[in-house]
């Protein structure tokens, strides 16, 4: 016989419900850290855009259709219901994977809640301008402030989620924390009770969670570039859901038999190392240099460095007879891979293909992953005579609190018996090295700026995107990147 009795929450919905609802964020690093990062994410967004495969996906369901008071895509002229606006957002940011970056027991970038916060925003910004005629009574007028604050909570929850639990370990996709990071502070921004945001944050753990077979051989593809943005959409239907009255399930995680622990995490509850605060955000990574899978970032900046030592010297790559690449437990089981890459997805999450390209070439840029350039047979070449294995203390600093390391290390064997080595213990959008990057990081939004919009858009943008943006409009910022 089962006892029908109704438990009271899990303690997991509640602490994530209190942070959103109750914790005040008081950190200035945090904040100036999320304008960074918003700045950085909607440039990404916007070079995506330069992507077929991308852009064709990003629409209105049914051709055509246009939502009075929608939400704004950036870089284009669609306006969207804001669950549509969230996955549009969303697979844009995510699709070149080249913005931020947050590596514990699961990984993940962070910054794909801003799917979901900027189409609600947005959307409730421009409903609450309709004089009196929006149908949409939790209206208001939002800040790029609440943009911040929503970003750090959504950050937070994500990422401290992920420091103590392996959700690849079990086969889920990291989008899981999208979704519940996503519905939680979605939920305060609708106007949910603390209770209400309890039980649309049960609702996204409840939902059916993606497996991780789109990320990995002999399966990868492009959903992983838009699995985000599916996350962020399903966490803001679930919230509006919950505001028209959708009760939750108090022990999704916890209930024998059938919570998410016995069903999907093996019977294991989740561990926590610190509570919730601004943590992650003020130690988020940051793709700076190179669209490249987080993991191998400092491989590639490895292979940048040797590549002009070869050109020093008056060598090139084929002058290489071996390559040992020295990468931490996690690189080495999602990125090392032999055999055929098949398309854009592939090249990208293949630590091989990531080195070969700027040893040969000397860059590694987005398009560097498309076929045209993958079609050079020195590629597969130049990776059959590498090899990769994990060097235990890159492990080690990459789960250590205070370090957070990506390190990676080259060893580069010439024909004449020349040996070129490089070791780099953690990348330029580390927080160690933010003073550097910072300058990087804008001209990089620049650049990407530039790439979509005519000068004197793009002189508007700059203009109004500094550190005084905070108390700006939503949409009327957003109102800056519609492309004509």
């Amino acid at each position: 016989m089962t006892d029908n009795l109704r438990p009271q929450p899990d303690k997991v919905l509640t602490e994530i419900a209190d942070y959103v609802h109750s914790y005040k964020i008081d950190s200035p690093l945090a904040v100036e850290t999320a304008r960074l990062c918003l700045l950085d994410t909607l440039g990404c967004g916007l070079e995506a855009l330069k992507y077929d495969a991308c852009s064709r996906l990003l629409g209105p369901v049914v051709p055509g259709t246009s939502v009075p008071a929608g939400t704004r895509v950036p870089g284009t002229n669609h306006q969207l219901d804001p669950v549509r606006g969230a996955f549009a957002i969303g697979a844009a940011i995510r699709w070149l994977d080249y913005n931020d970056c947050w590596l514990a027991a699961e990984w993940g970038h962070p910054s794909d809640n801003l799917g979901g916060i900027l189409a609600v925003t947005d959307w409730l910004s421009r409903s609450h301008k309709l004089d009196g005629t929006s149908t949409v009574p939790f209206a208001r007028q939002f800040k790029i402030s609440d943009v911040l604050e929503a970003m750090i909570k959504a950050h937070e929850i994500q990422g401290n989620l992920a420091i103590e639990n392996s959700f690849n370990a079990v086969g889920l996709d990291h989008v899981v924390l999208v979704k519940v990071a996503t519905t939680a502070v979605v939920s305060k921004l609708i106007g949910l009770s603390r209770d209400q945001t309890v039980d649309a944050v049960s609702q996204a753990w409840v939902d059916g969670q993606s497996l991780r077979t789109y990320r990995h051989a002999p399966n990868t593809g492009s959903r992983k570039s838009w699995a985000a943005g599916d996350a962020g959409s399903r966490a803001v239907n679930l919230a509006l859901m919950v505001q028209k009255g959708e009760t939750g399930l108090p022990s999704v995680l916890t209930a024998p038999t059938w919570g998410f622990y016995d069903v999907l995490f093996k019977g294991k509850p989740f561990e926590f190392q610190r509570p919730y605060d601004s943590y992650v955000m003020e130690n988020v990574l940051f793709k700076i240099s190179y669209p490249a899978e987080f993991h191998a970032q400092t491989a590639v900046e490895a292979a940048m460095t040797i590549h002009g030592k070869l050109s020093a010297s008056g060598k090139t790559y084929k002058d290489i007879s071996s390559v040992e690449i020295r990468t931490q437990e996690a690189g080495n089981r999602i990125i090392n891979k032999n055999g055929p890459l098949y398309n854009y997805a592939d090249r990208d999450h293949c630590i091989q293909y990531m080195v070969a390209i700027p040893l040969i070439h000397g860059r590694l840029t987005a398009d560097d992953y498309h076929d045209t350039v993958a079609a050079d047979p020195a590629i597969d070449q130049l990776r059959e005579k590498m090899t990769c294995f994990e060097e235990k203390k890159f492990t080690v600093d990459y789960h250590a609190p205070d370090k957070r390391f990506i390190g990676n290390a080259l060893k580069v064997t010439l024909s004449d018996g020349t040996v070129l080595e490089e070791e780099v213990n953690y990348p330029i959008g580390h927080r160690l090295r933010r003073e550097e990057g910072t300058p990087v990081l804008l001209d990089k939004f620049e650049r990407h700026l530039k790439g979509r919009f005519a000068e004197q858009q793009v002189s508007k943008i700059l203009e109004r995107s500094g550190k005084d943006m905070l108390d700006l409009n939503v949409d009327e910022y957003v109102d800056l990147y519609v492309k004509a």
